[in-house]
This record gives structure tokens, sequence and C-alpha cells, in this order.
């Protein structure tokens, strides 16, 4: 049985829905934008310290996103098991921990193995929260595509505060003579993603859960989404790897730390903006169509820094990447909200969930080891631009459901 709500828990939900979804972006601000993305401002200090060559620095969200991928073959079962709620607040709080954690050691595979972790428990929380804003939306159908951008642009909540929180953090380590500065950044941004947790919990809790899935038909619709499905593994594999890089590629090609930082925050405020940008789009299309464009688009901005240096250019590449990447992400759940009944949103959300991290596995290490073998970022980068291409071109061919014939 779904988990119970109180009339007045509900009125709230019902008359406050943006305030709800916005609470409930705080999720994937931890669970991505802290969790992961922050990595990307830690990877050339981390590696500059420790001395690890590109393969290494990349192996990290490698570890991660392979902890991403066992978390969410867990995440269904342990959901029936724990409810939904318990899920999205444990995962959050869990998360919070080992990040605090990865900034007491030192240790390369000491720190592997609380990448891999802490990717597990981020999934927790990716996939409740993606399960609660689909109710959300459900109760909410002319918002629906709006609601589930701002769930997702949450991530650009977490790269902002991650933008200045790194810096500042890492110099004033520097200023205290700390040995390794780095640390204090993992140390902060384990605390705020508690503070975020404790502003999400209260809204997330009035959500109602979904009914339980129906496994059966799940399964055969799943067969049907084959295109999406594959489409995604692509965007995992390609996106993963700007994502990781772009700011050390930036810095290899001399841009301030000022600079850095606008560019890390204007993408992270395109991420923020990204919910309204396509929420039009979420809800017009019912098959491939949305994220079709959006990996065509992100392949545009992966290639922009892979083929020049100028700035007008590189920070082109970054507000039209934020613009979009996570409204990918978005387009996936729209597209299981378009095509499968309510009872079988938690297997559709799980697949792609599974697929997308299987990507985001092999892209970090395959750009490091480009970058190693080519002496540059810049041809890794190439390499993630064409898998995203290829995304776009997969996704084109996925229909909505009622149009095949099964």
């Amino acid at each position: 049985m779904p988990e119970p709500i109180a009339a007045a828990e509900r009125d709230f939900i019902v008359r406050h829905p943006l305030l709800t979804a916005l609470a409930l972006s705080l999720g994937t601000a931890i669970a991505l934008g802290v969790a992961r993305f922050s990595y990307a401002l830690l990877l050339s200090p981390m590696r500059t310290d420790l001395g690890w060559p590109y393969l290494i620095a990349g192996g990290m969200n490698t570890g991660n996103a392979l902890g991403y991928l066992l978390g969410a073959l867990i995440t269904p079962p342990l959901m029936r098991r724990f409810g939904t709620h318990k899920m999205l607040i444990g995962g959050a709080l869990a998360t919070a921990f080992f990040i605090i954690l990865s900034g007491l050691f030192i240790d390369t595979a000491t720190l592997l193995a609380l990448r891999i972790v802490t990717g597990a428990v981020s999934a927790f929380i990716f996939i409740s929260g993606g399960i609660l804003i689909s109710r959300l939306a459900a109760l909410h159908p002319r918002r629906a595509g709006f609601l589930l951008g701002l769930f997702y642009g949450g991530s650009g909540i977490g790269i902002v505060a991650s933008a200045w929180l790194v810096p500042a953090t890492m110099a004033a380590a520097t200023a205290h003579g700390v040995a390794h500065s780095w640390q204090w950044a993992w140390l902060a941004m384990g605390l705020l993603s508690l503070v975020a947790t404790a502003f999400m919990a209260p809204p997330a809790l009035r959500i109602p859960a979904l009914p339980p899935q129906t496994h059966g038909a799940g399964r055969f619709r799943m067969r049907t989404l084959s295109f999406g499905l594959t489409s995604y593994f692509m965007f995992g594999l390609g996106y993963i790897g700007y994502m990781t890089f772009v700011i050390a590629l930036l810095k290899e090609q001399g841009m301030s730390a000022s600079m850095i930082t606008l560019f890390y925050t204007l993408l992270g405020l395109a991420v923020m903006a990204s919910s309204r940008l396509w929420a039009g789009m979420l809800d017009k299309f019912k098959g491939g169509e949305s994220l079709a464009i959006l990996n065509a688009l992100l392949s545009v901005a992966t290639l922009l820094p892979a083929v020049t240096a100028a700035p007008a250019a590189v920070f082109i590449s970054g507000l039209l990447f934020g613009g979009v990447f996570l409204s990918a992400v978005a387009s996936t759940t729209a597209l299981v909200r378009h095509n499968l009944p309510p009872a079988s949103w938690s297997l559709g959300i799980s697949a792609f969930t599974i697929v997308f991290a299987a990507g985001q596995i092999v892209g970090p290490s395959i750009v490091g080891w480009i970058a190693d073998r080519s002496g540059g970022l810049q041809q890794g980068l190439l390499f993630s631009a064409l898998a995203l291409l290829i995304g776009a071109l997969l996704a084109w061919r996925q229909r909505p459901l009622h149009l095949r014939k099964n």
C-alpha cells in the first residue's frame, strides 16, 4: 500500500508545488551537484598533491559511477522494504557522511572506496527523489515538465555552491598552513549536505508515495524503450567526461582561478534556469525527441572547448552545457511518465538510472586514458562529443509506446 498522507499534508503539496519541488531539488544538489560534480574542482589539486595520472584522476569518478550503478540495482528492493521517503532521507544523510570522510584520508585506495560508497548512497537519493517528483508532477499535470526540470535542476544549486565553497575553503586551508588543502573542501561540502538535508526532508515527507509497481507490465514495456535506454547510456558515457575534466582543461589552457569560478558558477546557474527553459518540450514530446535534441546540443557544447580555448567559446560551452544536461535526465523521467503506468514508474526510473550509471562508469576512465596517451584533454572531450551525438541519433528513433505495434 502507498505510504499514508494526512489531509493537511496533501493540501500543502497541492497549494505549494513549486516550494515542494524546490525543497526536493536539494536532494539532487547533494547527490549530483556536491557528491559528484564538485570533484571537477578538486581533480587538479588532488592530482597535483597525490601525484595521480589522468587515468587515476578520472578513475575516481569511474568509481563513483560504479557505486551509483550498484546503488541503483539495490534501490528497488530496499525501497520496497523501507519506503521511498526513508530511502531519500537516509541516502542524503549517508552521502553527507561519506563526503565528510573523504576529507579525512589521503590514501588513494581509501579515497576510491569512499567515492564508490558515496556513489551508491547517492543513487538512493536520485531514484527515490525521482519517484516522489513524478508523484508530485502527477498531482499538477499542467506543470509537470516544469516540476521535473526544477527537481533535476537542483544540481545547479550544488554546482554554484561548490564553485564558491571549494576555492574559499582551500584558500583558508592554505592560509592556515594545511598540508592537503583539498581536504577542507570535502569537509565543508559534507556539512553543507547535512544542512541541505534538513531543509529537504520536511516538504519531501508530505509527498505521497506511489502504489506498488507491477513488475510484469513494467518488464514488457521496458523492452519497447530500448532506443531510449541505449541513448541514455551514451548520454552517461559522454556528459561525464565534460563534467569531470573541463575545469582541469581550462586550467591547462591558462584560465585564471577567478574566471574558472565564474565559468562554473554560470554553468550551475544555467542548470537552475533549465527547468523553465525546457518544460514545454518535456510536456509536448512523448517519445525520445527531447532526449535527442538535448544530446545533440550537449555534443556541440562539449566540442567547443575541445577545439578552441577562446574565452567566449568556452563560456558559451558552459552556459549551453549547464542549460541542457540535467534536462536530459529530466527527459527520461518524462518519457517514463508518458509511457508507463504509475505502478511501473519505479521500475522505469530505475532502468534508466542503471544504464545511465553504466555509461558513467566507463566515461571518465576512457577520457583520462585518451588524455594520458594523446598528451591532452582535448582528444578525450572529442570522444565525449561523439558519444553524445550517437546518443542523439539513437534517441530520435524512440517512439511513444502507444504508437508501437506490439
